[in-house]
């Protein structure tokens, strides 16, 4: 379908002037630019690393595993977050929790971040049901090899005892000892379903695609 003269716009090239043509104004433009940055300076690069950067609030750096109030990993080995991870850097191999602990069934024996692999998007942290690992302001990692960034449950636990008196690493999520569903003490009381109605059933099958039974509660 042709296009509409109404819908076209027509632009002409400008002409260009005899000043123009000699890029004299342009220069003096880009002259004055220049000379305004010199008298108004205001530096913006940070003079790292005598000079330490303020990291925003929401900035998302070297994870950390929680310890609960009996000190122990907060961790149930539940693999969620390793199923959430996109870049597959989360490694854990469970053990059967010792008898002393009756709160839970497992514990991760094994638990290996590689920091190198990761692409911080916390998407661990939303899939931790128990609020386990979490991600904190540490932002200057160093290794020598690729095994020195491959954090382990007890390189882990360590950043957290470094960073849990940190105001900007506080201890963000509380719901519960091992998540929200340990608040609940009873489950509701929830009834069997019922049977669509003959007469719903009957109408149901006079008119095919359309359903106008319910599935009630006793």
């Amino acid at each position: 379908m042709p296009i509409s003269s109404q819908d076209v716009t027509w632009v002409e090239e400008p002409k260009i002037g005899f000043w123009e043509a000699t890029f004299l104004p342009a220069i003096a433009a880009g002259l004055k630019t220049t000379i305004g940055h010199v008298t108004n300076y205001k530096p913006t690069t940070i003079q790292y690393p005598e000079v330490k950067p303020e990291l925003p609030l929401h900035y998302r750096g070297v994870h950390r595993l929680n310890r609960d109030e009996k000190d122990r990993v907060k961790c149930v080995a539940c693999m969620l977050c390793a199923t959430a991870c996109p870049a597959n850097c989360i490694h854990i191999e469970a053990e059967k929790a010792p008898p002393e602990w009756p709160d839970r069934d497992k514990f991760p024996k094994s638990f290996v971040l590689d920091e190198l692999r990761c692409i911080y998007c916390g998407m661990c942290e939303e899939a931790c049901p128990v609020d386990a690992i979490e991600l904190t302001h540490i932002y200057d990692m160093t290794g020598l090899t690729r095994d020195e960034m491959n954090f382990d449950r007890e390189k882990l636990l360590s950043v957290f005892d470094q960073t849990k008196d940190n105001p900007r690493d506080p201890i963000r999520t509380r719901r519960g000892k091992l998540g929200p569903a340990s608040d609940f003490q009873t489950l509701p009381a929830v009834g069997p379903a019922t049977s669509v109605p003959d007469q719903d059933r009957a109408a149901n099958a006079a008119t095919p695609g359309v359903i106008r039974g319910v599935v009630r509660q006793d």
